[in-house]
C-alpha cells in the first residue's frame, strides 16, 4: 500500500519555506506522493454547490490562497528526491492540452520521472465563465485532452484532430523522463468512474465511505472491461481511512494508495503525527 498526502498546498504550505519542509518530512515518514489541489480564481459568492462537503461551500474563505499546482510542485521536488509529484486534481478542461503537455514533460524531466496527473472536470461554473472556456462539454473536453496529452508525450511528430484540440506533426520536446505519465481520473459520479475505466492509468473517486466508494470502483471496472482494458491495471486512490483496519480493508477493495489530508498545519505537530502514522500504519500495512 502506498501513501500520500491531499491538500498539500494549501494552508501554511503555501509558503516556501513550508512547502519545501512538508516535502522533506514526507519523504522521511514514508510518504510515497504529495496531491495537489487547484482554482485559478474563485468567482466572490459562486452559487455552484461543491459536491464533497453537505455545505456546498470549498473549506475557508473565498480568499485563501492556492497556489499553482505544477509551479508548486516544481518547487517541493527540488526540496526532495523521491517524493511521487501529483495533481489532485487539476481541471483539465481548463487547460490548453499543448501547453500543459509541455509543462508536465518538463517538470517530469527535472524531477526524474515524479510526476502523477490527477485531472478533474471541474464543478465551478464561475470560474469557467471567468477564464472563457464553456462550462458545457466540459467532459468531452477531458476525454478528448487527455487523447492529446498522450500523443504529444508519445510521437516523434503528434498530430492530433478533434473538436476541442487539433495540431499536425507538432514536435513537443523534452518528452517526459517516464514511458508516460500516468493519468488519474479523479471524480464522484459514475460518469468520472466510467472515464477512468476507459481512459485513465488510475481512478482517483472523491468519495471515502465503503458504501459510496465500492460502486465507483465496480463501474470502473465494468467500463474498463467494456473497453478490453485490464481492470486490476488501473491503480486506485482513495481517501477516508487512517486506521490500519481501514487501510486493510480499503485494500481488500483493491485501494493501491490512501491519501491522507496533512496531519499538522506547523512542522513540529506534522513531524510527530507523521511519525506516530508511520510506525501504527505504514510499516504495518505491508
Amino acid at each position: 500500500m502506498k501513501f500520500g498526502i491531499l491538500f498539500a498546498n494549501v494552508g501554511p504550505y503555501v509558503q516556501p519555506d513550508m512547502a519545501a519542509s512538508l516535502g522533506r518530512i514526507a519523504e522521511e515518514h514514508g510518504i510515497e506522493s504529495l496531491w495537489t489541489v487547484e482554482h485559478v480564481v474563485v468567482p466572490a459568492g459562486y452559487e455552484s454547490e461543491y459536491p464533497y462537503s453537505p455545505s456546498g461551500r470549498m473549506p475557508g474563505p473565498e480568499e485563501s490562497p492556492i497556489p499553482d499546482p505544477l509551479i508548486w510542485l516544481t518547487w517541493v521536488g527540488a526540496a526532495t528526491t523521491t517524493l511521487r509529484l501529483a495533481t489532485g486534481i487539476l481541471i483539465l478542461p481548463q487547460r490548453n492540452p499543448v501547453i500543459l503537455a509541455k509543462e508536465l514533460a518538463t517538470l517530469d524531466v527535472l524531477s526524474s520521472g515524479r510526476v502523477e496527473l490527477g485531472v478533474g472536470v471541474g464543478w465551478l461554473r464561475e470560474e469557467f465563465d471567468a477564464l472563457g472556456i464553456p462550462f458545457e462539454e466540459r467532459g468531452a473536453r477531458t476525454d478528448e485532452y487527455i487523447e492529446a496529452l498522450r500523443a504529444l508525450w508519445r510521437d516523434e511528430e503528434p498530430s492530433f484532430e478533434g473538436r476541442f484540440a487539433s495540431f499536425q506533426r507538432a514536435k513537443c520536446y523534452p518528452k517526459p523522463a517516464q514511458p508516460a505519465i500516468p493519468i488519474h481520473v479523479g471524480g464522484h459520479t459514475p460518469a468520472a468512474a466510467r472515464r477512468a475505466g476507459r481512459l485513465g492509468d488510475g481512478f482517483f473517486p472523491g468519495r471515502s465511505t465503503d458504501d459510496d466508494l465500492v460502486p465507483l470502483l465496480d463501474t470502473m471496472r465494468a467500463a474498463a472491461t467494456d473497453a478490453g482494458r485490464d481492470p486490476d491495471a488501473i491503480e486506485v486512490t482513495a481517501g477516508g481511512v487512517m486506521d490500519l483496519d481501514g487501510v486493510r480493508r480499503f485494500a481488500d477493495y483493491g485501494v493501491d494508495r490512501i491519501a491522507l489530508p496533512p496531519l499538522g498545519f506547523d512542522l513540529d505537530t506534522l513531524r510527530e503525527q507523521l511519525g506516530r502514522f508511520s510506525e501504527q500504519v505504514i510499516e504495518k500495512a505491508g
